[in-house]
């Protein structure tokens, strides 16, 4: 078998700046036998000329649509381009966001059927235990933390003015510093009180990276509420998460479950005045917390809850929030790839990439129905 050809496409989705693939990973796998050709990207973290030093030929933003061979894997991370209708005919390596009936979802498998193509979805890639080989759960909670905080900021300094645009961080430490300088300021204007900030999926790696993010910035561990399985067992809703001034949610959505929280409690007393829903399952009709129905983005983060209630609710539904932090999140995410990666060069023998595709027929079997 020949060694496989991945071609990286540049991602289109406004803001994102990450990278499925990273030029250390990329020689990795040119050193293994892969060929490996990048499109050109100006938001990519990294710079183009990084993959050309590592032996990356360099072709024009969306090229593979004509100009990809039949059996090279397209790989990226997020959507492909938008008002786009046409049959794809690669097989397809990034998340799709279609596996779960979010909305869109049989467009979308409509397409890999018109053109008999394949989509082997990076978020349903696991290992032996049924765990995902990699994500970006982690680093998702850590920059959800960091925006739910900064909003709690801006309300306590800056009351109803628009919370404005978010720009990527170079790295993890500006992002501290920058949240401490806004918590004094904030903390000062609350009576000397730093914010409660309650996670939902604590255990998890995307909660346990929003509870490590509050404790960086320097939240109190008596503020931290983490909440998990056990907590929630009985089923919601959850009266006290109304009690936190800021809610994460962190789970992974694969049933139906009671709501957390409902419209009519946010009319009620509260001290609830942020919501980061990083798990963002907004069209999802399973969705915990019904009370926003749009997600929100790096340009407009935040949307208002509409309430009777004179205090101020705002959500954050950001369906990319790792972007915040870019280039550490493509390298914890694209080392943990790699392995698997590996694997694709005896894919029909290789029993991650075999779920994979098997899940993607029986996805496309509902959606022709």
């Amino acid at each position: 078998m020949s060694a496989p050809h991945l071609w990286l496409r540049a991602e289109t989705k406004p803001m994102e700046h990450r990278a499925a693939l990273t030029p250390s990973t990329a020689k990795e796998l040119l050193d293994a036998g892969y060929k490996i050709t990048v499109e050109r990207s100006e938001q990519r973290i990294f710079d183009d000329e990084e993959y050309a030093k590592v032996g990356c030929p360099l072709v024009d933003t969306l090229s593979w649509k004509t100009d990809a061979p039949a059996d090279a894997y397209i790989v990226g991370l997020k959507e492909l381009p938008e008002n786009d209708d046409s049959p794809l005919h690669h097989t397809h390596i990034f998340f799709a966001h279609c596996f779960k009936n979010q909305g869109g979802w049989k467009e979308i498998l409509h397409r890999f059927d018109a053109g008999n193509g394949t989509i082997l979805d990076l978020e349903f890639l696991n290992d032996a235990n049924g765990r995902r080989v990699a994500a970006f759960g982690y680093m998702a909670g850590f920059a959800g933390s960091a925006v739910a905080i900064d909003v709690w900021c801006h309300q306590k300094t800056k009351g109803s003015e628009t919370y404005g645009a978010l720009k990527p961080y170079p790295n993890e430490d500006a992002l501290i510093d920058y949240t401490k300088g806004r918590l004094a300021e904030a903390s000062a204007a609350n009576g000397g009180q730093y914010p409660k900030v309650m996670v939902m999926g604590a255990l998890g790696r995307c909660g346990g990276g929003a509870v490590d993010f509050a404790r960086k910035a320097g939240i109190p561990e008596e503020n931290i509420i983490k909440w998990d399985i056990n907590e929630t067992k009985g089923g919601g809703p959850f009266p006290q998460i109304l009690d936190a001034d800021i809610f994460v949610n962190c789970i992974y959505l694969t049933a139906k479950i009671p709501p957390f929280v409902t419209r009519e409690m946010m009319n009620g007393d509260r001290k609830l005045s942020v919501i980061c829903d990083v798990s963002c399952d907004t069209t999802n009709p399973n969705n915990p917390l019904p009370v926003y129905s749009i997600n929100t983005t790096f340009d407009k983060p935040t949307v208002p809850v509409e309430n009777t209630n004179s205090k101020p609710l705002d959500v954050i539904s950001i369906d990319h929030l790792p972007t915040l932090l870019p280039r550490e999140s493509s390298d914890m995410f694209s080392h943990d790839l790699l392995p698997t990666m590996r694997e694709l060069a005896n894919r029909s023998e290789a029993r991650v990439w075999q779920d994979a595709e098997k899940l993607f027929k029986e996805k496309l079997a509902l959606a022709r129905l």
